[in-house]
């Protein structure tokens, strides 16, 4: 029997709030804390969770990193502000098994990966959830920019009503099971300042804390030292060759670039701009030429996540919008599937920088619906 609207609270239970257990991610910054506060505001059974994904010491004098020591004791102070109970998890060792292993040895594949993908995938929206379940809450919330709408099927994941907080490039890789236990309560939010607006009204003392800009475990983007430090000899020096055989000069490592890249490349005095357009790995070789030679039409895609209504191999083509970086607005594609998890993609305009280890997400060609996605995973 179909509940009536007015029965239903706002995370879509019918029952009282006071009966509903929600389990918030925090992780110290403000829109974590901002979701948590106004659900125990509207007067939810609220339970914060902060994870400690790397060592606390070290973490505690490092700025700007989500759940570093400091952003444990933010959590916290959130927690006491507003009266409801927050623990702390250790899950070093699986972050490290399931996000920095992963990140360090695909970076010396020559990929570019993105660790905050696996992160949610493999740590929050996996074993936390799991871990919010044994809890016994009836659902998990976290602070990102995405919404949650039910669809005739069932819930659908859409983009942020803010286009420039919309977080759904890294969230792709929610499943359908996993999405009917989320909220998202700020994806309907116009602006992030917003969001601050409502962490001063409850007096959240990280009301203008800074967002995060680096991964959690990279300081100030350093990727090479932190992976010279996982995988003590990587940075082996070669060969900077351009695409015609050319040798143009050495270099202290491959992890140190990155497809797409042009600065930094220490070959100057040449009369074209120059940019990486490949690593060989094995051969410790960053392969250069000019920009034409990253322009890419065929994008082989795997490890597909699939969030629309009918099978994703039940058609021999779904014409979609695609994203091939965070950076980038979604662009008109032909995307066909070779499995249920694997697919050939052809944008329609070719694209540039296109790598390996990069998120391929799939989205509604006019609407906000986020329909999956999955990993690049081969030169093109």
């Amino acid at each position: 029997m179909a509940l009536d609207a007015s029965s239903v609270n706002s995370l879509g239970f019918a029952k009282p709030p006071a009966e509903t257990r929600v389990v918030v991610a925090m992780s110290g910054g403000v829109d974590s804390s901002v979701v948590a506060a106004e659900l125990a505001a509207e007067g939810y059974d609220v339970v914060g969770v902060t994870l400690q994904l790397y060592d606390h010491g070290a973490a505690l004098a490092k700025k700007g990193a989500c759940c570093a020591g400091r952003d444990i004791h933010d959590a916290r102070r959130v927690a006491e502000t507003m009266g409801f109970p927050h623990y702390v998890l250790d899950y070093e060792n699986t972050f490290r098994d399931a996000v920095i292993d992963e990140f360090a040895d695909s970076y010396l594949a020559g990929a570019t990966p993105v660790p905050c993908i696996r992160c949610n995938e493999r740590v929050k929206f996996r074993d936390l959830l799991e871990t919010a379940k044994d809890l016994d809450a009836d659902c998990m919330a976290t602070g990102h920019y995405i919404r949650r709408e039910m669809g005739a099927e069932r819930a659908e994941l859409h983009r942020a009503a803010d286009p420039d907080r919309d977080q759904s490039y890294f969230l792709f890789s929610t499943t359908a099971e996993q999405l009917d236990y989320l909220r998202f309560p700020l994806g309907h939010l116009p602006t992030k300042a917003a969001t601050r607006a409502l962490a001063e009204r409850h007096g959240l003392s990280v009301a203008m804390k800074p967002d995060s800009q680096d991964i959690c475990f990279v300081p100030n983007g350093d990727y090479a030292s932190v992976i010279e430090k996982l995988r003590p000899g990587a940075a082996d020096p070669g060969e900077i060759v351009h695409a015609d055989g050319r040798v143009l000069g050495t270099h202290a490592g491959v992890l140190h670039y990155t497809v797409g890249q042009r600065r930094g490349l220490g070959i100057g005095g040449l009369s074209e701009p120059l940019y990486v357009v490949k690593l060989d790995v094995e051969a410790r070789r960053v392969i250069v030429g000019p920009k034409e030679m990253l322009s890419t039409r065929i994008v082989p895609v795997r490890e597909i996540n699939w969030l629309g209504d009918a099978p994703f191999a039940s058609q021999s083509e779904w014409h979609l919008g695609v994203k091939v970086r965070s950076t980038r607005p979604p662009r008109e594609a032909i995307v066909r599937p070779i499995s249920p998890t694997e697919a050939e993609v052809e944008l329609i305009v070719a694209e540039d920088g296109v790598s390996p280890g990069q998120a391929c997400v799939f989205y509604a060609g006019e609407g906000s619906r986020v329909f999956g996605g999955g990993w690049i995973w081969r030169g093109a």
